[in-house]
């Protein structure tokens, strides 16, 4: 027969339930004193029990901000953070070398940006300009064409129209001096028309037209 400590003093024995069928008796006061000694060994570890449970519960919690993330990444980060110069040099209480090398960094990342702008600026306009001289031959020639100048003498016409008429945003031909100021006509008031140029041209370059019979004009 084994015992149980109730207290420094005393121990009951442990009776086993082929010892109660075989007519052992226990009185009420034992009786009582073992279902205080179980109710409280059984109380501790129920206690202890719903203790691990609630910590569980909240490691579960807790685990679940990290669902998704690969810890050998998050190491790789930490990793460079604790040997970043950046973070050396705040350490060492260099903050404006710090604000330093920020600067510099953020400039270097803008000229970058302001020059791949640049360039796609340049390109825009570079078509633009492509595009008008193209717009600009074609409304010449088709004045020109009703002037009278030869199919042939066109491209001549479309030269000499460039050094001195360009497209405004209205995308018609206007004459424009090297200043960058509008050129006028004979009256000297109104602006010089594409026609008005092309029928000057009859004096200086009779060559580019045709005479009323078909015929190529021959200067006087």
């Amino acid at each position: 027969m084994s015992f149980i400590k109730i207290n420094e003093k005393f121990y009951l024995p442990v009776i086993t339930d082929e010892e109660v069928g075989d007519g052992v008796t226990i009185i009420p006061e034992i009786q009582v004193m073992i279902d205080k000694v179980s109710n409280e060994k059984t109380q501790g570890l129920k206690k202890k029990n719903s203790e691990l449970l609630g910590k569980l519960k909240k490691t579960k919690e807790k685990l679940k901000q990290f669902e998704g993330i690969d810890p050998t990444i998050v190491r790789a980060i930490l990793q460079r953070f604790f040997n970043d110069e950046e973070t050396k040099l705040i350490s060492a209480g260099k903050i404006d070398k710090v604000l330093s090398n920020r600067t510099i960094r953020l400039k270097k990342e803008f000229d970058k940006k302001l020059k791949v702008e640049q360039e796609k600026t340049e390109s825009a306009r570079k078509k633009a300009e492509k595009y008008s001289e193209i717009i600009l031959s074609y409304k010449m020639a088709n004045f020109a064409l009703e002037a009278g100048v030869l199919p042939e003498a066109l491209e001549d016409i479309s030269l000499r129209a460039k050094g001195m008429f360009t497209l405004n945003d209205d995308g018609e031909a206007v004459a424009i001096g090297q200043g960058g100021e509008p050129l006028l006509g004979k009256d000297g008031i109104t602006p010089l028309t594409p026609h008005e140029w092309i029928e000057s041209l009859k004096k200086n370059a009779a060559h580019l037209f045709l005479r009323a019979n078909g015929k190529e004009e021959k200067t006087n």
